[in-house]
């Protein structure tokens, strides 16, 4: 009731009319918060292009920081949602949720130089519990759903612990501009499929013989989670854009990047055991960032490039918490130059203070950053999470 009230506050504040209140219709305004002291460090060489010549140059890198940290357990954000009961077990529904940084107030998700109001996500659509739901509007693809909390502990949270920086495809990855439908759960089996008209900002027009400037995008996966045991098969397609958006023609358009992942768990009740295997061809669709490093970019086209990836973890009750534990590895193949092994080594653990807050420590230590030779990443943080 007070969420309900606070999110009908907040839509006055910003000038909306706000009407009699629903039974059937109901807005909630929800969030997380969190936040902790860490230490990261990056150091090593990598290899970016000079801004001034467009050639390779090798960059030495030792950047440490110690102090505040947010987001680790999970993103910060905030959001509101709501229903509107149709009739018939039909529902009109929405999403609108921000990210932020907690330390600084700033907006995240940012798109060129301005930030998107509401860069996690935004959709409205239709569910039912007989037929399923359908989303509409900038949202999270498929293997970021379906697939990174079964095949790791850590799941799409924890930094560069998270399935995303080893499986590419599923690190919270989301497209603009995408239909995409899920079925309701039977029996514990899920589908989804969702395809953008424009994977990352506004959709231009294609003029009259002129080249298609969007980036076009599919995402659809299976899964099971049912009992003891989880499973699920993922897959993610975009295709690079013929032209830029100022119309200049993309020396890379029309190449086509995919990726697939296959990952199960099962509970012994003692322990949870989590494995994944994957692939992404011809590019990447997005990276992680490793302390001040973007190492890698986001639906970024190349033919030819192909990576294996591979993960096994564990989770376990450890009094009223829990112990995580995780190693992946996204081992490039059929590219150009000397690509090296990425490895990934984590543990964490969490504590519930309450059913809404918790405390939590994460260590992580990552070799070959981005397949860069002896480029280094180790996070240590412990931290608070307030769910509302």
């Amino acid at each position: 009731m007070k969420k309900t009230l606070l999110a009908a506050a907040l839509a006055t504040g910003f000038g909306f009319a706000v009407g009699a209140a629903h039974a059937e219709t109901s807005v909630t305004l929800y969030g997380i918060v969190d936040g902790g002291i860490g230490y990261q460090q990056l150091k090593g060489t990598y290899t970016t292009t000079d801004p001034a010549t467009g050639l390779p140059v090798d960059v030495d890198y030792n950047g440490k920081r110690t102090g505040m940290i947010n987001g680790i357990n999970s993103a910060n954000r905030w959001g509101l949602k709501g229903t509107e009961d149709l009739g018939n077990g039909l529902q009109a529904v929405f999403v609108l949720e921000s990210g932020f940084d907690l330390g600084t107030g700033v907006s995240g998700q940012s798109l060129g130089n301005s930030n998107r109001m509401f860069g996690r996500q935004a959709t409205v659509g239709l569910q039912s519990d007989a037929w399923g739901r359908l989303d509409l509007g900038r949202q999270t693809n498929i293997a970021s759903k379906y697939f990174a909390g079964i095949a790791s502990p850590f799941g799409v949270d924890f930094g560069q612990a998270a399935a995303g920086a080893t499986f590419n495809s599923a690190a919270s990855l989301r497209y603009d501009n995408m239909v995409m439908y899920q079925t309701p759960s039977y029996s514990g089996f899920q589908f989804g499929i969702g395809y953008s008209f424009n994977a990352n900002g506004p959709q231009g027009f294609r003029q009259s013989g002129g080249d298609d400037p969007n980036t076009h995008a599919w995402t659809t996966g299976l899964r099971y989670d049912n009992g003891p045991i989880g499973v699920a098969a993922t897959y993610d397609q975009f295709e690079s854009p013929d032209a830029f958006a100022d119309g200049t023609p993309n020396p890379d358009g029309g190449v086509k990047v995919k990726s697939w992942n296959v990952g199960a768990s099962y509970d012994f009740q003692v322990v949870k055991l989590h494995a994944g295997f994957g692939q992404t061809r011809n590019g990447w669709f997005q990276g992680i960032t490793f302390a001040d490093l973007d190492a890698t970019g986001a639906l970024m086209a190349n033919d030819g490039m192909r990576v294996n990836s591979y993960t096994v973890g564990l989770s376990a009750p450890v009094g009223a918490g829990q112990v995580m534990a995780s190693w992946g590895m996204a081992d490039p193949r059929g590219t150009v130059g000397d690509d090296e092994k990425q490895n990934i080594y984590s543990l964490g653990y969490t504590y519930p203070l309450s059913k809404r807050t918790n405390v939590y420590a994460v260590g992580s230590y990552a070799k070959n950053v981005a397949f860069q030779d002896d480029l280094k990443s180790t996070l240590v943080g412990v931290g608070v999470r307030h769910q509302f």
